[in-house]
């Protein structure tokens, strides 16, 4: 079991770090790759979803870390 999670995490990890990346800081992540129109008004509904995905994958990576680590008690 121990390995399976072991691997997940790795997985999130990865995930989290490309999805943090991708966020924009100052006209940059998405909307400065060109992936997005540019918004006059708020955030645009991508870098909106982004978030919430970004913020799952991040929930995700807090319960598997706390899962490893019950396993490896």
């Amino acid at each position: 079991m121990l390995p399976f999670f072991a691997v997940i995490h790795v997985l999130l990890s990865v995930a989290l770090i490309g999805l943090v990346l991708m966020h924009s800081g100052r006209d940059a992540g998405l909307g400065g790759m060109g992936f997005t129109p540019a918004s006059q008004g708020g955030t645009h509904i991508v870098e909106r979803n982004l978030t919430r995905v970004t913020a799952v994958v991040a929930i995700l990576f807090f319960v598997n870390t706390i899962v490893l680590f019950r396993l490896l008690k």
